[in-house]
């Protein structure tokens, strides 16, 4: 019998009593949201990575943005009311968040940061974030990921 996986996301959904499903799939290391969506024949409209930047102030911020878009760094600093922010090095990933690279989530970091969530995530009727580890995914309702973290959402990807 395969070991229960419980992240302090999943633990937090439960408490909160949100419905989510968990999937969890074969993955020994890190690859990329792409990749992850490609080897499962997910959409990548509706299936998001989350990213985390400090602020000018030295504040950090969590971004949720679909897979294969770019941040916008002007529009993320807009969103939280920054100057500037830039994204954090790979390295204090885990030291900030708790999760490690392919395993963040918006969902239950070590601290609750300001959150902001791409705005076409609200289109869909669930997507897809990271379940705090590699190998596992949350589907659930946008609205929900809204009020579980208390983010925002905002146009802060790159236009082509």
């Amino acid at each position: 019998m395969a070991k229960e996986v419980k992240t302090n996301a999943i633990r937090i959904l439960d408490r909160e009593k949100i419905p989510y499903q968990l999937n969890l799939y074969e993955c020994k290391e890190f690859i990329d949201g792409v990749h992850v969506a490609d080897m499962l024949s997910q959409p990548y409209e509706c299936s998001f990575k989350t990213l985390v930047a400090r602020g000018k102030t030295g504040g950090y911020y969590v971004y949720c943005a679909p897979i294969k878009e770019e941040l916008d760094l002007k529009k993320c600093a807009k969103a939280v009311g920054e100057k500037s922010v830039e994204l954090i090095h790979v390295k204090e990933i885990n030291s900030i968040t708790g999760y490690i690279r392919g395993g963040c989530t918006p969902i239950g970091m070590k601290k609750r940061y300001p959150t902001v969530l791409h705005e076409s995530a609200l289109k869909y009727p669930q997507i897809i974030i990271s379940a705090g580890r590699i190998g596992a995914q949350i589907f659930m309702n946008p609205n929900d990921l809204v009020r579980v973290t208390g983010a925002k959402t905002f146009d802060i990807i790159l236009k082509n």
